[in-house]
């Protein structure tokens, strides 16, 4: 309130902000130049997709390369609805399941006492140093073991565990005053109750923020269709779209690779858009104690 009165934090827009405006404008058009130029890529027809030097916007829009990737498409065993049906389910198990673990191994290292927490975190954060293709031959010995190559598991189980998801929940419960747990407890609430009508209204920014990172993640993955699948029919859109271009020949499958990167890039801005009020809230929550 007191920065409102002095009017160094107005509520609507005021000359004064002017000069924020002209420092940020910069970054902001840096950072937007990578959409920009997707956009522009995908509809370059072929003459200007070799031009040189290279455009950055295009000048003849047009839909040669979508055109392209379905006439490849369909002339494929099997057709590109499979692809997407695999791509959407997987995706939609994958978020779902791996949100109510983290949300669930969030409350219990958040506002639970019990031998092993500290250690227990400690292991996740470790988690978050190590890149895919670091754990790559761990997660194909245990997917071997296990005997369900070449089946839905074989997409779902390696993505599961998201500790970059677990940490950012685990941060924003931190912020969910032990009074309201209390509270519920004195009332008789068990553990469950306490998540499910306490933990889980209070998180949603947080679940919200997870969840997008969780669909990028699973949504643009390569690696499970690459191996641990050996059966087209199994395998996901992400992979079925990257393969066209190796699949073509160099100067057809440049506008294809373009294409694809689009259609793969829009859900993923569109879900943002949709959910980015709550992922701004989780960044400007989770660090605060």
């Amino acid at each position: 309130m007191a920065y409102r009165k002095v009017g160094i934090n107005p509520k609507k827009f005021d000359r004064s902000q002017i000069k924020f405006y002209i420092i940020l404008a910069p970054f902001v058009a840096f950072m937007i130049l990578p959409l920009i130029f997707i956009f522009n890529h995908a509809f370059k027809p072929i003459g200007e997709l070799f031009a040189f030097p290279p455009t950055f916007i295009v000048k003849n829009p047009s839909l040669e390369n979508f055109r392209n990737l379905l006439k490849v498409s369909q002339i494929s065993n099997i057709p590109i609805s499979r692809y997407l049906f695999n791509s959407l389910v997987v995706t939609v198990i994958v978020v779902l399941v791996s949100i109510l673990i983290s949300s669930m191994a969030a409350f219990a290292l958040s506002k639970r006492q019990f031998r092993g927490k500290h250690l227990g975190l400690e292991i996740n954060n470790a988690a978050l140093m190590f890149v895919p293709t670091a754990v790559t031959i761990p997660r194909y010995i245990i997917i071997n073991l296990l005997g369900i190559e070449n089946s839905y598991l074989a997409h779902i189980l390696p993505i599961l565990a998201m500790p970059i998801g677990l940490f950012l929940i685990k941060q924003f419960i931190d912020q969910v005053p032990d009074e309201l747990i209390e509270a519920a407890l004195i009332d008789g609430a068990t553990d469950w109750v306490v998540y499910r009508k306490v933990i889980l209204p209070l998180i949603r920014p947080a679940i919200a923020t997870a969840a997008l990172l969780v669909f990028q993640a699973v949504w643009n993955n390569l690696e499970t269709s690459q191996l641990f699948i050996t059966s087209d029919s199994l395998r996901t859109l992400a992979f079925y779209l990257n393969t066209f271009a190796a699949q073509t020949n160099v100067v057809v499958g440049q506008g294809i690779a373009a294409a694809s990167s689009l259609i793969m890039f829009i859900p993923n801005l569109v879900l943002f858009i949709i959910l980015q009020s709550n992922v701004m809230n989780t960044m400007s929550h989770s660090g605060i104690k």
